[in-house]
């Protein structure tokens, strides 16, 4: 990949290379990105009108960047995509233990190597993928990781104790000309907070008590929950007025962005059909509007992917279980969703004991506004008279989707139904018996069926 670039300084010189800042680097890549109509941030979904824009103009602008959000709203993601906007190759002098430009050394030994060398200094090309930085803020984060500590191992090889080259280099330097990204800054202790605002403000370091000054230049972003942020106070006031941008992130906004999401990061084992995921996407809906989950906790966009990822399971565990292929969710796989994902929910104090029953509640809503905007203007009365006069469907982990058709006779209603869910006569009977059990579970939360459940089976009637 960089066979034909410059191996040299003066090569670099003599093909007319300028250093640029690494926030220069980005604007330049943003800009033509933006002309262009490129999207520049892929796999971001639900942030187009609201925090993309915000971000970049605080890149534009050369700010420093931290996102307030709770669990879960895709803060992390969003940072790594802005390795996307760095170039795909950049200079640096070959050995140097941080990523100097060639024409623009720092370290004392590359300034030194640079004299000694002159043209001759050796140059490699770094991939943007390298250039990227990420450190979990854990309260035992010490400044020697940030920022460097005395190398105890250059100290034996000879050199004195007042040698800024006995400096074994953090995080921080060892990311200098690209980006590091801090999750979760609050819980960095105060005293390493206090570390990071020369880094910010002056672009240089301060390590134990030598006279180091380094022209670092990086691009500083992080995330932060903001009851962390704003309550607690648990990020240092110096350290608040030194980030250039603050930028709340949000859950999807629409029912159609959270089904994009899930689509987009599920691992699904099985079909998951479209109204399935959004029977999930309602549902994570409720329960963020619910006064019975802890709203300070956020329910994160990770609850919706699992829970997709939960469905699929149940319906690969039947098709094992009694031979249906190929493996297709149905609505009644969805009764897994509660039991499996109730200890990733936060709930109020006064819900302790009730937190099933709220969580059935909820998706039984998101079941009722599903079924009402899938088949709207379908009238579904047929059905319900039909399986009230006699013809009782039975569905559940041990019945075959052929089964539960096989229980019906032949009714247009039915191929409406069918229709609403992209389902057609030629498609597997798991897609269409997925979309009459879903116009019978609507049925029966109207109450116009009844409906009679045990360990493994539910009867229609």
């Amino acid at each position: 990949m960089t066979s034909d670039l410059p191996t040299t300084a003066g090569a670099l010189r003599a093909a007319g290379h300028v250093p640029r800042g690494v926030k220069a680097e980005i604007r330049e890549n943003l800009l033509a990105a933006l002309r262009e109509g490129r999207n520049p941030w892929p796999g971001i979904v639900g942030f187009d009108r609201t925090v993309l824009p915000q971000l970049e103009r605080a890149l534009l602008a050369g700010h420093d960047v931290v996102l307030l959000g709770e669990r879960g709203q895709g803060k992390t993601r969003l940072l790594r995509t802005l390795v996307g906007l760095l170039d795909e190759w950049t200079p640096v002098i070959a050995g140097a233990e941080l990523n100097e430009h060639p024409l623009d050394p720092i370290t004392p030994e590359s300034k030194r190597r640079a004299r000694q060398l002159g043209d001759e200094l050796p140059v490699e090309w770094k991939h943007r993928d390298e250039r990227f930085a990420e450190k979990l803020a854990t309260p035992d984060t010490s400044v020697g990781d940030l920022v460097g500590d005395v190398d105890p191992v250059k100290v034996a090889q000879g050199r004195s104790l007042g040698d800024p080259e006995t400096i074994h280099y953090g995080l921080l330097p060892r990311s200098h000309r690209g980006i590091i990204a801090v999750n979760e800054l609050p819980d960095l202790a105060e005293r390493i907070q206090v570390a990071l605002l020369n880094v910010m403000e002056e672009r240089d370091i301060q390590i134990r008590g030598y006279t180091l000054r380094l022209p670092l230049d990086v691009l500083l972003v992080a995330t932060a929950n903001p009851e962390d942020y704003t309550n607690r106070g648990r990020i240092i006031t110096p350290l608040k007025d030194r980030f250039g941008a603050e930028i709340r992130t949000h859950y999807p906004l629409e029912i159609g962005a959270e089904i994009d999401l899930v689509r987009q990061e599920a691992g699904l084992v099985a079909e998951v059909g479209d109204h399935l995921l959004e029977v999930i996407a309602r549902f994570v809906r409720h329960l963020r509007e619910s006064s019975s989950i802890d709203q300070r906790s956020g329910v994160s966009a990770r609850f919706a992917v699992a829970a997709a990822e939960t469905v699929a399971a149940s319906a690969l565990r039947r098709s094992a279980l009694i031979g249906e292929n190929p493996p297709i969710a149905r609505p009644v796989d969805l009764d897994s969703v509660p039991e499996v994902l109730r200890g990733k929910l936060e709930f109020e104090a006064g819900e302790e004991g009730r937190e099933q029953e709220v969580l059935v509640h909820l998706l039984r809503r998101a079941i009722a506004d599903t079924a009402r905007s899938t088949f709207a203007g379908i009238n579904l009365r047929p059905l319900a008279e039909l399986v009230s006069d006699g013809h009782p469907v039975a569905t559940g982990e041990r019945v075959h989707a052929g089964d539960l058709l096989a229980a019906l006779p032949e009714l247009p209603v039915l191929h409406e139904v069918a229709q609403r869910v992209g389902a057609g006569p030629k498609d597997p009977v798991g897609r269409i018996a997925s979309a009459v059990e879903l116009a019978l579970e609507s049925l029966y939360l109207t109450r116009q069926i009844a409906k009679d459940s045990d360990d493994d089976r539910t009867v229609y009637g």
